[in-house]
């Protein structure tokens, strides 16, 4: 392994659960779990605050399993609903080495904190931290950008989520120009978008939910615009919201122009292909062990086995081989 170029990536395996004996979320709730009284129950009890369960997201499943409350309830790819737990690989992209694996639940939240996790621990066991990462869109959001850039110095080669782009014909954000020296961005016209007119003594002024910036051109100026029916033609003046950590997703825009991404692109092939060999090869479809230990056990079983496999391949020939070929 080189240690140059990691990629993350989680697939869904079925958990040991059935819908006939699951009961509605509503119906749910931590003392129903402890007259349940299994063992899976009872680490479902200890996981609700771990960011990989329970605190992933605030969002219940539309069903709970009595058997495996922790597993979640979803559906993918189209397919029927049904329980899963998630596996999540960070492998090398240059010999597919499993660098790390870890379980969550079958949501993108989880998904998204376990790469950092499996990053975290793999810089210390073995003190190898990647140059860059390569990730589907699920890992694009803005936290995990700025976490991935300004904390760890890693380069993200992943598409940006960003729900800016208008499709009504008006001007999107990327058609203002941001001035980083002055603090404001620039309308096609040319004219200042600020977040302050004035001097406020609270900082949080001019801020939405959620940490992003508000920045609005004068009335007067708007109004008196020629593209004013291309730019905000139903408002008086125009508005453009700045998100949290926006220069890592500039960053990694400006990443996605790159020759490197596209090499990156068809590197992260590799964790999809670690799947289908979980699935197809190992027979890795569905769960024997419930709750979260369970998963965890036999995601890292699974993946010892398949790093074992891609040793066994690589281990030098005897001499007495050699001869007989």
């Amino acid at each position: 392994m080189s240690g140059e170029g990691f990629a993350v990536d989680a697939s869904l395996i079925s958990a040991d659960a059935n819908k006939i004996r699951s009961i509605a979320a509503e119906d749910w709730s931590p003392e129903a779990a402890r007259e349940a009284g299994n063992r899976a129950a009872r680490e479902y009890l200890e996981t609700l605050d771990d960011a990989a369960f329970g605190a992933a997201s605030p969002v219940q499943p539309k069903f709970v399993a009595k058997s495996d409350p922790a597993a979640q309830w979803t559906r993918a790819e189209e397919s029927r609903p049904y329980f899963a737990y998630a596996t999540n690989y960070l492998i090398d992209t240059k010999s597919s080495v499993i660098m790390d694996v870890e379980a969550t639940r079958a949501i993108r939240q989880a998904e998204v904190g376990a790469a950092r996790t499996m990053l975290d621990r793999t810089e210390k066991r073995f003190g190898i931290k990647p140059d860059w990462l390569a990730a589907d869109t699920a890992y694009g959001n803005a936290e995990n950008l700025g976490w991935l850039v300004e904390k760890r110095s890693i380069i993200p080669f992943i598409p940006v989520i960003d729900k800016s782009v208008r499709t009504d014909g008006t001007f999107s954000r990327s058609d203002f120009e941001w001035d980083d020296k002055n603090g404001q961005y620039i309308c096609p016209e040319g004219h200042a978008l600020k977040q302050f007119r004035r001097n406020y003594s609270d900082p949080n002024r001019g801020q939405d939910t959620g940490g992003r910036k508000k920045y609005r051109c004068l009335k007067a100026i708007c109004q008196a615009c020629p593209s004013k029916e291309i730019c905000c033609p139903k408002a008086d003046a125009r508005y453009v919201t700045r998100e949290p950590h926006e220069e890592a997703r500039e960053f990694a825009r400006e990443c996605r122009k790159t020759k490197a991404y596209k090499v990156s692109r068809d590197k992260r092939k590799k964790v999809e292909m670690l799947f289908a060999h979980l699935k197809r090869i190992l027979g890795l479809t569905r769960l024997r062990l419930r709750g979260p230990n369970g998963a965890k056990d036999e995601f890292l079983l699974a993946a010892i086995a398949q790093n074992l496999r891609k040793l066994a391949k690589l281990r030098p020939r005897s001499i007495k081989q050699e001869a007989a070929a």
